[in-house]
């Protein structure tokens, strides 16, 4: 005969908690296929967009640099953060960039269709292959530029490898997450022309709530 005890209605109801979330923390990623078949806007040159924002912001690993680039691709406006260690969730990631995008830019909810367009670029560990929290950055940004009436735009990782545009297979080896500090003058873009009042750095606890739900 052997004796055992049944689990409390607690802990049961604990664990189904638990279940839900990491469901839902899922649901909000999304995969390579569904970006790739999203319409996302192509840049006309990453790799300008990429050494402007890496010069003015200078990021390190886990800090998320968000722009957001004019009809001509120029830049409007661009803040950095910190992610803190955490497990990867799309929501919570779209509540920081909203919180970000709404201190340095206004929105553009009133007008019928979107002007300008928000593109994200991720500074992490690792190598140029996607993972699971690619897909919640990728959802984060999506469901961030619909909530502040602007086009998603391109996805890319700073990694030791060099900079990638997920889904477009366009990348390069410099700037990376190991470059020196470049200079806006060396960018040669229109990301090197200052913003007034429009860019800023900020640390942010990635489990604060930075957004309504």
């Amino acid at each position: 005969m052997t004796f055992g005890f049944a689990p409390s209605a607690a802990s049961a109801a604990a664990s189904t908690r638990v279940s839900a979330d990491s469901a839902n923390r899922f649901g909000r990623i999304l995969e390579p296929a569904e970006w790739a078949a999203a319409g996302i806007p192509l840049l006309r040159n990453p790799r300008e967009v990429v050494s402007g924002l890496h010069a003015r912001h200078r990021p390190t690993p886990t800090t998320a640099v968000v722009a957001v680039l004019d009809h001509e691709e120029r830049l409007a406006a661009s803040a950095s953060f910190a992610r803190r260690a955490a497990p990867a969730d799309g929501w919570e990631f779209r509540n920081a960039l909203l919180a970000q995008l709404r201190r340095v830019i206004p929105h553009d909810l009133r007008r019928r269709t979107p002007v300008r367009t928000a593109v994200l670029l991720y500074c992490r560990d690792g190598d140029e292959r996607w993972t699971e929290e690619d897909g919640a950055w990728m959802w984060g940004l999506r469901d961030a530029c619909t909530l502040h009436g602007l086009r998603c735009g391109a996805y890319i990782t700073l990694t030791r490898d060099g900079w990638q545009v997920l889904g477009e297979g366009r990348g390069g080896r410099r700037p990376s997450s190991v470059s020196g500090p470049g200079s806006l003058a060396d960018a040669g873009s229109e990301l090197a022309e200052p913003l007034p009042l429009r860019s800023g750095t900020a640390a942010v606890d990635m489990l604060r709530r930075t957004a309504a739900r």
